[in-house]
C-alpha cells in the first residue's frame, strides 16, 4: 500500500529535534522557523515536556470521556489561569478544525440558527463547517458548500447588514489570519464586531488556533483589542504536537449531555502534554519572551529586509515583498538551512518559530536572509 499523495514534500527526512533545531537522517541541522505550521510553541523535545508525557503513559494512556479524568479538570483550571479567562469552561478535542467544527455547531444550538458570517482570505479547517467558513474554494468539495456562510471583508456595516437579516448564529475570525498572508483586522474592527455580535444575537468565535497560546505577545491575539469571544478556538501550540484542541466557552452558553462529544478528545496523554505546554509557558515567561523577541526581529525586518510590510505580532510575522518569496524560501532551506512558511499570498514569508527561540537564532535568520534579498533590494 502506498500513501494518498496529497502532499508536496520537500526532500528532507528530520530524525531528532531539540529546542529550535531539527536534524536530517544525513546529519544535516536546521533552523526551525516554522514550528510545523506553528505547533512547536515551547520548543522540540522541551525535557518538562517528555518527562510530562512519559510519566503519564507509563500510568494511563487513555480511556474514554465515559469515566472521570481528573487530569481535564487540571488543564482546564491552568489554561483559565494562564489565559485570563477562568470562568470559561472547555471542551476537548483533538484538532483545530474539529475545534471550529464544534464552535460552529455550538453556536448553531445556542442560537438556534445556521447562518456563519466569515471574513474573505479566512482559513479555518478541513472538516465539512470548518472548510465551509474557509475562504478557498479549491479545498471546498461540493459536500460542503451547502453550509450557509458568507464571506465578508473587514467592513462593520457590511458585517451589521448580514446581521440585521436575523439568521446569523455566529462571526468567526482569526484575530490574525495566519494561511491568509499574516492579515490583522484592526482592534477598532474587533471590537465593533463584537458589539455587533452581541447586538444582534450572534456569537463571536475567535479561531486562535494558530495565533494563540502566546505567539502574538499576549496569551490570545484578540486580547490585543480587549475584546472577549463568546467562544474561543485553540489548537497547534496547544499540544506542541500531540494532537490535541478545544474550544473555551464563556459563562452564558451551558452544556447538557450529548451535545457536543469526541471519542479521543482529551485523552490522558494529550491532557499531559497540554498541562506540559501551559506549565513551560507559564514558568519560562514566554509570553512575554515572545512579545520582546518578535519586537526585536520586526525591528530588524523593518529597517533592513527590504520588504513592503511587516505583519503580524510577537513570533507571527510575515514578511511581504512585491515579489514571489518561493525562490527566497528554498534557499533559506537548501543553502542555509533554515525552514520558513509561505501563504496563500504568494509574496509572503511566513515566520513562525518556536516562542523559546533565542536573539542568535533569531540573528542567524536575520543574516541568512539579507545574504539571499539582493542589496538593491534592501535599500
Amino acid at each position: 500500500m502506498e500513501l494518498f499523495n496529497v502532499y508536496p514534500l520537500v526532500d528532507i527526512t528530520p530524525v531528532r529535534a531539540l529546542g529550535a533545531k531539527l536534524w536530517a537522517d544525513n546529519g544535516q541541522e536546521y533552523l526551525d522557523f516554522y514550528g510545523g505550521h506553528a505547533v512547536i510553541s515551547i520548543g522540540h523535545s522541551h525535557p518538562h515536556y517528555v518527562q510530562r508525557l512519559t510519566e503519564q503513559l507509563q500510568n494511563l494512556g487513555f480511556y474514554s470521556n465515559s469515566v472521570q479524568i481528573p487530569i481535564q479538570r487540571e488543564l482546564a483550571q491552568k489554561l483559565g489561569e494562564v489565559s485570563g479567562y477562568p470562568d470559561y469552561t472547555l471542551f476537548l478535542c483533538n484538532s483545530g478544525a474539529e475545534a471550529n467544527e464544534n464552535a460552529l455547531k455550538l453556536a448553531s444550538f445556542h442560537t438556534g440558527k445556521n447562518r456563519v458570517v466569515a471574513f474573505k482570505g479566512a482559513f479555518h479547517g478541513r472538516t465539512s463547517g470548518a472548510v465551509a467558513a474557509t475562504d478557498n474554494p479549491k479545498i471546498v468539495a461540493p459536500f460542503n458548500a451547502g453550509h450557509a456562510v458568507s464571506f465578508l471583508p473587514y467592513d462593520l456595516a457590511e458585517v451589521e447588514q448580514a446581521l440585521q437579516a436575523g439568521d446569523v448564529c455566529a462571526a468567526i475570525i482569526e484575530p490574525i489570519q495566519g494561511v491568509g498572508g499574516i492579515i490583522m483586522p484592526s482592534d477598532d474592527f474587533l471590537r465593533g464586531l463584537a458589539e455587533l455580535c452581541k447586538q444582534y444575537g450572534a456569537l463571536l468565535i475567535a479561531d486562535e488556533v494558530q495565533c494563540g497560546y502566546g505567539r502574538s505577545g499576549k496569551f490570545f491575539a484578540h486580547q490585543w483589542a480587549g475584546i472577549q469571544p463568546d467562544v474561543i478556538s485553540v489548537a497547534k501550540g496547544m499540544g506542541n504536537g500531540f494532537p490535541i484542541g478545544g474550544i473555551l466557552i464563556a459563562p452564558t452558553l451551558k452544556a447538557s449531555y450529548g451535545l457536543l462529544g469526541t471519542t479521543f478528545g482529551g485523552n490522558h496523554l494529550a491532557c499531559a502534554a497540554a498541562l506540559a505546554v501551559l506549565e513551560v509557558i507559564d514558568q519560562e515567561n514566554l509570553v512575554a519572551h515572545a512579545r520582546e523577541l518578535g519586537d526585536y526581529l520586526r525591528q530588524e525586518l523593518e529597517a533592513n529586509a527590504g520588504a513592503e510590510e511587516i505583519r503580524g505580532l510577537g513570533l507571527m510575522l510575515g514578511i511581504k515583498y512585491d515579489f514571489p518569496v518561493k525562490e527566497v524560501r528554498d534557499k533559506l532551506l537548501s543553502e542555509h538551512h533554515i525552514f520558513v512558511g509561505n501563504a496563500s499570498d504568494p509574496g509572503v514569508l511566513r515566520l513562525l518559530p518556536p516562542l523559546n527561540i533565542t536573539k542568535e537564532e533569531v540573528d542567524r535568520f536575520l543574516e541568512a536572509l539579507y545574504a539571499i534579498i539582493p542589496v538593491e533590494v534592501r535599500k
